[in-house]
């Protein structure tokens, strides 16, 4: 039987090596306009390589970094790729009241949008951070407008995850869809399949072997995520963190740019509003 290839969501989360979440313990907020920026070379590389492949893809932008760098929201928006917000300043929704989360992913959206002149309608909280106890940020989303949110991982992890939770794209208000990152489940458990860290851990053909396996098997588009840092093996190194967290984040950043372009090369890809929101003449029906 032959099998048409699904076209699967690309998704970058926009942020700086010095704003990742297992950095909050070693460096201050207050500290960040000092930290030497590279998300502008970073992110530029990665829409060279989108446009070398023709491949389209979704940016999930810190409202900081796109303050700071308004003329990359251009760019992202004028090569054909969907802009959607990570929120303002990388705060996890679980460490943030319903108020202060509403205020950051308000402020986040309006900010994009009047930067790129495009709606914003997708949003993913920083390290996957809504699961089990704080699911009124749904209700907070579907206020600010979001139309979905690909923010709970279906996985057991040590920092996040809901590992009951669906592990595609599905209802979780009248008018938000959820679209979690791509898992596969295996003896009864669901692993994860869809980048960050697992990508640069394993080798590249079990990322492209489980990747193949949900478009076959479950007959579903994969979700694959990276960050921009990711790519780049020079980054500052960050001195006096622990063994896992410098394990967790500086393993293999040389060889990730070629994983992603292997990545580009084997599987189609496409923007998460295209593939999962209905067109607006297909809603009027």
């Amino acid at each position: 039987m032959s099998f048409t290839p699904l076209i699967n969501s690309l998704t970058i989360d926009v942020e700086d090596y010095f704003q990742v979440s297992a950095f909050a313990p070693y460096i201050a907020r207050s500290e960040w306009n000092s930290r030497p920026c590279r998300v502008e070379r970073n992110v530029e590389r990665i829409l060279f390589m989108l446009d070398e492949y023709r491949a389209k893809a979704t940016f999930f932008m810190l409202g900081w970094i796109a303050e700071r760098y308004p003329r990359l929201v251009g760019k992202i928006v004028d090569g054909g790729h969907e802009l959607a917000s990570h929120g303002y300043g990388h705060q996890r929704a679980s460490d943030l009241d319903e108020n202060a989360f509403f205020a950051d992913i308000d402020a986040s959206k309006k900010l994009l949008e009047d930067l790129s002149g495009q709606p914003v309608q997708g949003y993913r909280a920083p390290s996957f951070s809504i699961g089990e106890k704080n699911q009124w940020a749904f209700d907070c989303l579907e206020r600010a407008g979001y139309r979905y949110s690909s923010s709970v991982y279906p996985i057991r992890h040590d920092h996040y995850g809901m590992p009951d939770a669906p592990r595609f794209a599905h209802k979780v208000r009248g008018g938000l869809l959820e679209i979690p990152p791509t898992t596969v489940c295996f003896c009864g458990r669901n692993w994860p399949a869809s980048g960050g860290g697992y990508f640069r851990l394993l080798p590249y053909a079990v990322s492209r072997c489980l990747l193949e396996r949900v478009n076959r098997h479950d007959k579903q588009p994969a979700i694959f995520y990276f960050h921009p840092w990711e790519i780049d093996h020079e980054q500052p190194k960050i001195p006096g963190i622990g063994l896992k967290t410098r394990f967790r984040h500086y393993l293999n950043l040389q060889r990730t740019e070629a994983r992603v372009r292997r990545l580009l090369d084997d599987f189609h890809w496409g923007r998460m509003d295209a593939i999962f929101l209905p067109r607006p003449d297909e809603t009027a029906r």
